[in-house]
């Protein structure tokens, strides 16, 4: 067949038409990358595609316009509507699911002379309660919610852009590519967020002897240096890692279990058109294979349901298997502030081994409890809010 014969297409797409030249497969999956920015245009792309498949006609597309469409933006979106949805969902997650995390830290953290900590969820639960209200159990929120939003638009920003120079999007399950990606929104989002995750936890534990987060912050800075800020650091990126690696090789595996995709065609991260790890509603159907005869118009679009339950499985997983690091940075963050006791160290090695050494290994699950049942509801809460704002800022 000779070039003149070849049927044309065009797309508008972000303002320019994407008229057919080159052939093969990449250029089909090409046109549905440079597409997402409109889903009611890749609808009409991948209609037109398989009817002239079925004539057996090829298609063409300029490869050089189609990939710079699909490298302006990830999953349709822009970089900065990536850092506002990541930030709204950061937001949302730590202040829903506060108070469980309030119950976590004061089961985690050392007590004062003379108090036992607590070894039951209800039970601590109770203790607030009647000491304190249920004004108790939000000390702290305002710390964690203003690190929360910047330092999630940045963790959801670095993940988008990472996992696409990674290859996470490219065509078949990539869980790999994910959990690295993962792992790098990580060092960003820990750098941001330490800090204010030193304060909120000083303010949570019980008999805190600050007013608030401003008292807190100056009576840190004066007595201990900005060093303090930073003293579990180490311990959040050593804890972090692991954990975000497990978060993300779940949450994507667990959709493409969900959607029905064991090959991973157009299941969120695995998306061959392009999309992102958190695509929840932007693919509307998968190029794989080989040539036009693969492609598959009408597959199942992620629902809510999918993006809620993957990333409650993962988000629980993840914290269950991270606690032990997590009740290690706890210590180190509240140290001094209830216990006079002093770890003189900020490696997680050490202190782990004299937590288990002092009360016994119990002692490095404590919290486990409420630590998963944070976090199972908030990831899904997350991704909810995540995937709910991407599809509101790319309509």
């Amino acid at each position: 067949m000779s070039r003149s014969e070849h049927q044309s297409l065009d797309l508008t797409t972000r303002g320019y038409t994407v008229a057919s030249v080159v052939e093969g497969p990449a250029a089909a999956a090409a046109v549905a990358a440079a597409a997402r920015t409109n889903p009611g245009h890749l609808r009409a792309a991948v209609a037109t595609m398989a009817d002239g498949a079925r004539r057996g006609d090829a298609v063409h597309v300029p490869a050089s316009d189609a990939s710079t469409s699909a490298a302006a933006s990830y999953d349709g979106l822009t970089f900065v509507s990536h850092m506002l949805a990541g930030s709204v969902a950061g937001v949302v997650e730590h202040t829903a699911m506060y108070p469980v995390d309030t119950i976590k830290t004061r089961m985690q953290a050392l007590s004062h002379p003379g108090q036992r900590l607590h070894t039951s969820t209800i039970q601590a639960l109770r203790a607030v309660l009647r000491r304190e209200g249920a004004r108790g159990l939000y000390r702290g929120v305002g710390a964690v919610a203003g690190g929360a939003g910047p330092a999630h638009a940045l963790y959801f920003a670095t993940y988008e852009a990472a996992k696409s120079a990674l290859g996470g999007n490219a065509g078949g399950h990539q869980p790999l590519a994910a959990a690295a990606a993962g792992a790098t929104a990580t060092l960003v989002n820990d750098a941001a967020m330490t800090p204010f995750d030193v304060i909120k936890q000083r303010l949570q534990v019980a008999h805190s002897p600050y007013k608030g987060t401003l008292d807190c912050v100056k009576q840190v800075l004066r007595q201990e240096g900005v060093g303090a800020l930073f003293r579990s650091y180490r311990t959040t990126i050593v804890m972090n890692i692991p954990y975000t690696a497990v978060h993300f090789s779940v949450y994507e595996s667990a959709k493409t279990f969900l959607l029905g995709h064991p090959g991973g065609a157009a299941a969120g991260g695995a998306d061959a058109t392009g999309g992102s790890s958190s695509d929840c509603g932007g693919s509307s159907g998968g190029v794989v294979g080989g040539g036009l005869g693969a492609i598959e118009v009408g597959e199942p679009e992620e629902g809510l349901a999918v993006q809620l339950v993957a990333g409650g499985l993962a988000g629980g997983a993840a914290a269950a298997v991270t606690t032990p690091l997590d009740v290690v940075k706890t210590r180190l963050q509240t140290e001094g502030v209830a216990s006079p006791r002093r770890y003189r160290t900020s490696a997680v090695l050490p202190v782990l081994r004299r937590i288990i050494s002092e009360e016994g290994a119990a002692g490095a699950w404590r919290g486990l409890r409420p630590r998963v049942l944070f976090h199972a509801p908030a990831a899904a809460i997350c991704w909810g809010t995540y995937e709910s704002m991407k599809g509101l800022l790319g309509s």
